[in-house]
């Protein structure tokens, strides 16, 4: 393994840059988390829309459909990421938004399985792919870019803007998505209206793009390719030949987060209208708000995991999230109620956004720059397709053969004790492999 260039022939950041860097992120992660949280929101009505089959198969059918996104995830991460690694974060950037965008516009103009039959679901399987490969390289570049422009003592804290970025997209979807369904009749939200948040979702594209395309490449990818000995020509292979041990610790730093997320975010709305038999706007404001603080709860995660150490901070959200899953989920049950609901999501949303705020930095840190965005690509994508965009169709499985509603729960404590199992038992091996990260990188081990 080669080392990295030295950082001294760096020349100084433009604090402007900096700031666009951010906000070139906050955009593309942003629409990638709208687009999702308002499918998770319509589920029940996209199910009707494009899958006309009994309720619980076209359910299943409308969730399988928002899998297969994530099924290719990996391929997208593969290819865009290697690509992001060879040719630069900006380009690869600028091509990602735009699929992403296309992705959602094609969900919202779709005609419905009683207009064009069979071909309805056809596209509408066809736009999850597109977004979802472009949705497999965009966390990877997009961390990488913030990483690599970050303070040396702020690597984690610029890297949580990703996951408030997250929490914005939820903020933007529910923000559009709750007064579709208040303000319209449920007839009207069904012959159409919920097509609203996927048609204002894709102008984000435009902009994202104009904005992306004006970044400058980030001075730690500039002073590889000053080296070009150093740029890895085939990413992949080194990724999986020479840091095969910090792509697994990476899928575990990915597991709980991502069940969190897509339990929690995602999949709750259907859970209150199905399992709970409550309204599901009541579902939609609980994540509006707790989302609106994950906001400044991710940056604090960041913030706390540059002063006291990322792993630390890892380790102690991942046990709190497990140990407070099942008593949570049993509170909401034993009385469903708005009240209870709210208590609920606030409290478990919360530490949720302290436990991500450190996850883009320690993913980053696991990989030096030559494959940097391979590395993430390949580990996030993994993991948040195998442990996240299976959740909702696991979840709904396990209930109807179980009949337990607490199944959201035991899945959330398998997965925290999962990844805590993978990243304890690797990580020791991780920092004696890693002589090729400069010292700055080092320092998140």
């Amino acid at each position: 393994m080669t080392s990295e260039p030295a950082a001294t022939d760096a020349a100084p950041i433009d604090a402007r840059m900096r700031r666009r860097v951010v906000l070139a992120s906050i955009l593309g992660n942003g629409l990638e988390w709208f687009d999702f949280v308002s499918y998770g929101y319509f589920a029940s009505i996209i199910a009707k829309v494009f899958f006309p089959a009994a309720s619980d198969l076209a359910l299943l059918l409308t969730y399988a459909t928002f899998a297969i996104g994530f099924v290719v995830r990996p391929v997208g991460g593969i290819l865009l990421g290697a690509y992001a690694d060879r040719y630069g974060r900006r380009r690869a950037l600028s091509l990602l938004i735009v699929m992403m965008a296309f992705g959602t516009l094609t969900l919202g103009l779709t005609p419905a399985y009683a207009s064009i039959g069979i071909l309805a679901p056809i596209i509408v399987v066809l736009g999850r792919v597109v977004q979802g490969i472009s949705i497999g390289g965009e966390f990877g570049s997009a961390t990488a870019l913030l990483v690599e422009y970050a303070p040396p003592n702020r690597k984690m804290m610029y890297g949580s803007f990703q996951m408030s970025s997250q929490a914005l997209g939820r903020v933007l979807a529910t923000g559009i998505g709750l007064p579709v369904l208040l303000l319209f009749s449920p007839a009207t939200v069904q012959d159409g209206a919920w097509r609203i948040p996927f048609l204002i979702g894709s102008l984000i594209g435009p902009f994202g793009f104009y904005v992306r395309y004006r970044l400058a490449e980030s001075p730690e990818f500039e002073r590889l390719l000053a080296h070009k000995a150093d740029v890895a020509r085939a990413p992949v292979r080194e990724v999986l030949r020479q840091h095969w041990l910090q792509v697994i610790t990476a899928i575990g730093l990915t597991i709980i987060g991502t069940s969190l997320t897509y339990i929690w975010n995602t999949y709750l709305p259907t859970y209150v209208v199905e399992q709970l038999h409550l309204p599901l706007w009541q579902g939609l404001l609980g994540v509006a708000v707790t989302s609106a603080l994950g906001i400044g709860t991710c940056v604090l995660g960041g913030w706390l995991a540059d002063v006291y150490g990322p792993y630390r901070m890892f380790f102690l959200f991942t046990a709190i999230s497990a140990l407070i899953s099942y008593p949570m989920f049993a509170y909401v049950l034993a009385a469903p109620g708005f009240d209870r609901l709210f208590l609920a999501q606030f409290v478990v949303l919360t530490v949720f956004g302290l436990l991500q705020g450190s996850g883009p930095g320690l993913l980053a840190g696991l990989f030096p720059v030559s494959v940097r965005s391979t590395g993430m690509a390949i580990s996030y994508n993994v993991g948040v397709t195998v442990f996240g965009g299976f959740a909702p169709l696991t979840v709904t499985w396990l209930i109807g053969l179980t009949g337990n509603k607490l199944m959201p729960a035991f899945y959330i404590i398998a997965a925290g004790v999962l990844s805590i199992v993978v990243v304890g038992s690797t990580l020791g091996s991780v920092r004696r492999r890693a002589p090729g990260l400069s010292p700055t990188e080092s320092r998140t081990l």
